[in-house]
């Protein structure tokens, strides 16, 4: 893979990565947590209307850290052969529990507040937030090792 394109994947997988580090860890600590103080007469609209808008955001930022995990994964650059694999490994795990546990979760949100599914989504995304912020952490640490090479 070209000089160029490593660098560009490594700056968009950089940003969509951290994008998502910080608005897991907004949604973590702040947002989910509210959950419970809008009401259950609101709950439903207030739970679709999340669901649509955080949509917006969150779909292009999944898409481009996905794009960029599997390009340079295949790419089997010699600095961090191994390490594109497990920053790949952590986008799929990421996608498997969004899937599978998160969104089933917030549909059942959108259909009628119910505590213990609100407290679930809460905990569980907990899983999503640590896997992140590892991600986050070895993104950098991929992008230092490119800007490292090029100073060579």
């Amino acid at each position: 893979m070209a000089q160029d394109t490593t660098t560009w994947l490594l700056l968009i997988q950089a940003a969509a990565t951290w994008g998502m580090v910080g608005l897991i860890w907004f949604v973590q600590i702040v947002h989910y947590p509210l959950y419970t103080k809008v009401g259950p007469e609101q709950f439903v609209t207030y739970q679709q209307a999340h669901t649509r808008l955080v949509s917006l955001v969150v779909i292009p930022l999944m898409l481009a850290e996905l794009f960029a995990a599997v390009l340079l994964a295949v790419a089997k650059n010699p600095l961090f052969p191994t390490t594109a694999w497990v920053a790949l490994a952590l986008v799929l795990a990421i996608w498997v529990v969004t899937f599978t546990v998160q969104v089933p979760q917030h549909n059942r949100l959108c259909q009628q507040f119910d505590l213990q599914t609100a407290q679930q989504l809460v905990r569980g995304n907990w899983i999503r937030t640590f896997l992140w912020s590892c991600r986050g952490g070895i993104v950098i640490w991929m992008l230092e090792r490119w800007v490292n090479l090029s100073k060579v």
